[in-house]
């Protein structure tokens, strides 16, 4: 008998053996099972695949018969043909009837539509391949059969002037971020259309929990450059978060945003909470609440909870998935096997929809529909907008490890948003070359004054740190926990702020430089 160690290492060396030099260490680290074998071609990106062409096919489902026959006597004197089917039941029709509703059916075991079929037969999917709705072609221009929705000149001019703002804000901070002037960012770049499209379909009283690229919705509805700018600093000015948060983490409660955290997909439910009391709240009846995800967080467990919690307790909530075709770098040919997000909707009975997510204008009719059938419903609705992560992931990723940059670059110029939109507002008469040029420099101009006045005011006094914590009352004491980290931080600063450059650097940066930390009485601000 030969231990587990050289059986070990026997396999690996009949595997060194087996295999092409080139391929031995990657398949050894990937395992035997995963990845396709060395000499196999790259398959084409999803970039080169046509526009027109259709989402792979799901096995169709089977033609399942509902019984035509009786089980009770013919009432005209003819015998049934004898194919098995029963000839009689005895007794009278009431114990008949009494009968046939003490039998099992489909409904009674958590099925709200079926019957019982003595055929076998399997199914993938609950129809056809789901069809995307578009209103405007990659030109701007309406497609056939297309009902373009109620759009003015005011309310188009300002989704697009959002829209051009987006890449701008993105830009700057990004590049600032390089430089060390932040400490992360995340870019919208590909998904205008998505975020502000959906934004400007909804209405003053409704709530947003977005996930990490939702900027756009919180600008269309009022988020001043100043806020933006003041969170992603984290100073003084960031009343939203009092500099606790990390960049792009927003919040704006009188804009009914709810802080963005960070760990994936954890919004869900608190959206499935928030729909639900206001289908309970008589005062915010009409009310809606939007909530924000990607195609990675449909892959958490907690989309699954959020989906099923509002499917059975009910409230209006649109759930608008941004499928952007990666998971960070998990491309969704690795994420699922059915087809799309959109599939999983009539799962929990939900009204759903597939869109263009890069059509501004169907977006913009898809979200005021699903946020009619929520409100009027009490109930969830389903958007998957098919739109493409042109940026990288965050400043954490470099795509280009794992797409081609031609792929990014194809879709920024085959299929970008602005460039579609705009081309439906030259096509109105609303927009010209003039007015691009202006807003642009307009824009550039605001962004720069905003970031540049950010980056010079300080931080939040230290002791915000410890604020929020607890709802304590002016001038009533501060749980004991709290009180004595307090103290703590207030010893050691005491100590060392002076002494130790390093913290005497970082002291300035902060309001107060640290000396409401030093009060160390441990009662409320």
């Amino acid at each position: 008998m030969i231990s587990r160690a050289a059986a070990s290492r026997l396999a690996t060396s009949t595997l060194r053996s087996a295999l092409p030099r080139t391929s031995i260490s990657s398949t050894i680290r990937r395992g035997l099972i995963t990845g396709p074998p060395a000499k196999t071609p790259r398959s084409r990106s999803r970039s080169e695949t046509p526009t027109s062409a259709p989402l792979p096919s799901p096995t169709p489902l089977p033609e399942f018969a509902i019984p035509s026959y009786s089980p009770y006597p013919p009432t005209d004197g003819s015998v049934p043909d004898a194919d098995g089917k029963p000839l009689y039941v005895s007794g009278s029709a009431a114990e008949r009837q009494a009968k046939l509703s003490r039998m099992s059916s489909p409904l009674r075991r958590g099925t709200y539509e079926s019957w019982w079929t003595g055929e076998m037969g399997w199914f993938n999917a609950v129809s056809k391949t789901i069809p995307t709705y578009r209103v405007l072609d990659e030109e701007g221009i309406p497609v056939k059969n297309a009902k373009v929705p109620d759009l003015d000149k005011a309310e188009a001019l300002k989704m697009y002037h959002t829209m051009a703002l987006m890449p701008i804000v993105d830009n700057i901070l990004y590049q600032s971020q390089r430089q060390g002037r932040i400490s992360f960012y995340m870019q919208c770049s590909g998904e205008e259309a998505t975020v502000v499209g959906s934004a400007a379909a909804l209405r003053e009283g409704d709530e947003i929990f977005g996930q990490y690229r939702e900027s756009g919705a919180l600008l269309y509805r009022g988020f001043t450059l100043k806020s933006l700018m003041a969170q992603c600093f984290g100073n003084v000015e960031d009343v939203g978060t009092k500099g606790r948060q990390m960049p792009i983490h927003y919040s704006a409660p009188e804009l009914g945003f709810h802080t963005i955290t960070s760990p994936l997909a954890t919004q869900m439910p608190q959206a499935a909470g928030a729909a639900y009391a206001l289908k309970l709240d008589k005062d915010r009846q009409g009310d809606c609440v939007i909530c924000y995800f990607g195609d990675g967080a449909a892959s958490e467990g907690d989309f699954h909870a959020a989906l099923g919690m509002n499917s059975v307790l009910g409230g209006p909530v649109v759930w608008l998935c941004r499928n952007n075709g990666f998971a960070i770098s998990t491309p969704i040919i690795d994420q699922y096997a059915g087809d799309g997000i959109a599939s999983r909707g009539p799962a929990y009975g939900l009204d759903t929809i597939r869109v263009d997510g890069n059509d501004t204008v169907a977006v913009l009719a898809t979200v005021r529909e699903a946020r009619r059938r929520a409100v009027e419903g009490k109930k969830g609705v389903l958007v998957e907008c098919m739109t493409y992560r042109v940026g990288h992931h965050s400043t954490s990723d470099d795509s280009y490890k794992y797409r081609a940059v031609e792929e990014v670059q194809e879709w920024n110029v085959v299929d970008n948003p602005l460039h579609r939109f705009r081309a439906y507002l030259v096509s109105k008469g609303w927009w010209t070359e003039a007015d691009e040029k202006a807003l642009l420099a307009k824009h550039k101009k605001d962004v720069m004054h905003a970031f540049a006045r950010a980056e010079k005011l300080p931080k939040p006094k230290l002791g915000e740190m410890f604020t929020d914590v607890w709802a304590v009352k002016k001038g009533e004491q501060v749980p004991a926990v709290i009180s004595e980290q307090r103290a703590e931080l207030g010893r050691l600063l005491k100590k060392y702020g002076e002494a130790w450059k390093p913290w005497k650097e970082g002291l300035k940066k902060f309001a107060e430089q640290g000396e409401d930390v030093m009060d160390t009485d441990g009662r409320g601000a």
